[in-house]
């Protein structure tokens, strides 16, 4: 394997030096004043970058720790739960619930479709839940919901709405409390440049209120939310990755959440661009909401197994796989995060190169043309 190395998965995604730096600082002790600056500041960031007043709640975890977070506060056994899934991590909510004991009503869309408001709509008018589970970005299909009018779907039944914006906070909108979410969970990992290890979750006071007696103790929001108002935490957190996440908030709302949102947009729009000169399909929606990652069909005779195996060894560049029924059948490649336009350059430059050692017939030089041009036009894709 080369030795220099590029990733462009959907999460872990590369961490800009500045936090790698400041996790490399001398450990300190979580609850000495050294430290309780920077989780006040920490919180309080993660409350501008979710667009929320209410709290934040952060968890020694993984994205799907402060999913557990969700479903173990207000799923109480033999009550109805209505999860949307279109794909692998909308299974992951019907899992999830289910394991808690919900009466899991499943609307269901075939993976790459995106979910419809009306469709939403329409089952709350046949079936009563609690709670309305949905994902924002996912990763499985590159497919990014609507979930503003997802959400004021499930608001005209009554329902508490919990997303799943693990890949989407930070790269596109998703306004907490303008669109009436109730909870927001995410991780450190994606578009909040930071490696993994911290989960979040903004809680409305409706969802708080709205608890069930499922058993917990490490997740509970309650002792989670009663000890952050003190700035201190109910267990030992992560001191380096705080800092560093610490300074991977101060750089994604020093450049701005809108300009970050724009600069996710033009990654997308190149990333798709670059692909279809080279003669490819894409799985993934060909619009401007798919600003987090772009699922690419493999070439017919070639298994996308070969085309992600080739990247790593012979460049050091490391996308994904498909996931699920799609594994082989299409790659990912992520643009979450730390990433410019030459950085998608490189890995379609790539890629054309592997393509061809596979035999694919792929117009050389192609694709970096159009994803150039594609990131500087204005023009919004369909």
């Amino acid at each position: 394997m080369p030795e220099k190395q590029y990733l462009f998965t959907p999460g872990p995604t590369p961490v800009p030096p500045q936090v790698l730096a400041a996790m490399a600082e001398p450990i300190v002790h979580h609850r000495s004043p050294d430290f309780v600056p920077v989780y006040e500041r920490v919180l309080a960031r993660l409350r501008e970058v979710c667009r929320t007043e209410t709290d934040v709640l952060l968890f020694t975890a993984s994205g799907t720790g402060a999913f557990e977070s969700a479903v173990a506060n207000l799923v109480t056994p033999g009550e109805p739960h209505l999860v949307v899934a279109a794909g692998n991590f909308g299974e992951r909510w019907i899992s999830m619930t289910r394991a808690y004991g919900a009466e899991v009503d499943e609307l269901r869309y075939a993976w790459g479709e995106t979910p419809d408001p009306d469709d939403l709509r329409a089952r709350l008018r046949e079936r009563e839940a609690k709670a309305v589970w949905l994902v924002q970005s996912e990763t499985s299909t590159g497919v990014v919901a609507d979930v503003k009018a997802l959400a004021a779907a499930a608001k005209e039944a009554g329902t508490i709405v919990v997303v799943d914006a693990v890949s989407s906070l930070g790269a596109v909108p998703c306004e907490t409390d303008a669109w009436g979410l109730d909870v927001v969970v995410s991780g450190s990992q994606k578009a909040l440049m930071t490696p993994p290890g911290l989960g979040l979750a903004a809680v409305s006071e409706a969802a708080f209120e709205a608890r069930g007696d499922a058993p917990r103790f490490y997740f509970d929001w309650e002792r989670t939310r009663k000890a952050q108002r003190k700035l201190d935490a109910p267990f030992t957190p992560p001191v380096s990755l705080v800092a560093g996440l610490d300074v991977a908030l101060g750089l994604l709302l020093e450049e701005g959440l809108e300009n970050a949102f724009e600069r996710h947009v033009r990654l997308g729009r190149a990333t798709r661009a670059g692909a279809k000169a080279l003669g490819l399909e894409l799985f993934s929606p060909d619009e401007d909401r798919s600003a987090v990652v772009t699922a690419i069909r493999a070439p017919e005779g070639v298994e996308s197994d070969a085309i992600v195996k080739g990247l790593r060894d012979r460049f050091g560049i490391t996308i994904a796989n498909g996931q699920g029924d799609l594994k082989g059948k299409v790659f990912r490649i992520g643009h979450i995060g730390w990433f410019d336009v030459f950085d998608i350059t490189t890995a379609l430059s790539a890629l054309e190169l592997v393509l061809v050692d596979l035999g694919a017939d792929v117009e050389r030089g192609a694709a970096t043309t159009a994803a150039l041009e594609a990131f500087e036009s204005t023009t919004a894709a369909a």
